[in-house]
């Protein structure tokens, strides 16, 4: 499937219905230029949205009955939509929640150009038995490692409120450039982050002479946007494979891995501990 050369690669449309009787494909088809198998396409991976009253959501598929009032959103980029990121691996399935390995490149939730390449909607098409997917916390594209998946409401509250009283311990494995410090007592790493208080602990688990790198452990006790990445790179020890605060050609994926979470369970309360431990497939930063 390609799109005509004088067709941009970028599309953005906000089209009014104004009559009953024809379908979103056709609309945006005619509206856009790209023909209803890219329409479809963009529907299934999330990218298409219907506005109707007060409420917008994911439209998916070309049949939906259509009423004057209502508002098509497209969101097409043709590069979001044409990813394949690799599936994530099911570490524990407790029913009401799962944890996950996920692996880099896969986006913790999507956006409003797709959703396909999101955990959640991927275990929505894939998972046994079919549940709803409730993402409860995040981890960065890049990053890899350990995430839970709610699969009610009352579960993902249940999650929320652990996340949000800091009740829920967060471990990581991380290579980064230079000699760290060798001290047992884990490093404090507390510069503000876009003016809010943050707080992450590091300590050293080897170090490689050679290629002057270290291999950190880190715990976090606050989760800001890139909060592990920015307090390193603060402190001279820039993440290998960081493109956004790291050094330019390492020519690796991100070196940070979410290897562990510790919580008092939500349906039986009992102390649980989720771990990748070296020489598991799913956990790639092993040692240096």
């Amino acid at each position: 499937m390609h799109n005509p050369p004088d067709l941009p690669t970028i599309i953005e449309l906000h089209l009014p219905v104004t009559e009953a009787g024809r379908g979103a494909a056709e609309l945006l088809s005619t509206a856009s230029g790209l023909s209803r198998a890219q329409i479809k396409q963009a529907m299934q991976r999330g990218a298409v949205w219907l506005g109707r009253g007060r409420q917008t959501r994911h439209l998916r598929r070309a049949t939906t009955t259509l009423a004057p009032g209502d508002t098509l959103h497209l969101y097409y980029n043709r590069a979001v939509l044409a990813e394949v990121p690799p599936p994530p691996v099911l570490v524990a399935d407790e029913g009401d929640y799962s944890i996950w390995y996920k692996p880099y490149g896969l986006r913790s939730q999507g956006t409003k150009w797709a959703d396909h390449c999101a955990i959640n909607r991927w275990l929505e098409q894939h998972l046994t038995p079919q549940r709803p997917a409730f993402i409860v916390h995040r981890l960065d594209r890049a990053a890899s490692g350990l995430i839970i998946v709610a699969h009610s409401k009352r579960m993902a509250a249940a999650f929320s409120k652990l996340f949000r009283e800091r009740a829920i311990t967060k471990r990581y494995r991380v290579v980064v450039h230079g000699e760290f410090s060798p001290a047992p007592t884990p490093t404090r790493l507390d510069a503000p982050l876009d003016e809010k208080p943050s707080l992450s602990y590091a300590r050293r688990l080897a170090y490689d002479s050679k290629s002057v790198r270290s291999l950190l452990e880190v715990e976090i006790e606050t989760g800001r946007k890139h909060q592990i990445r920015r307090h390193l790179a603060d402190a001279g020890f820039p993440v290998v494979g960081d493109r956004l605060y790291g050094r330019a050609g390492d020519g690796e994926d991100l070196q940070l891995s979410a290897v562990e979470l510790v919580f008092t369970c939500p349906i039986d309360g009992a102390d649980t501990q989720y771990r990748l431990e070296p020489g598991r497939p799913e956990c790639p930063i092993a040692g240096l």
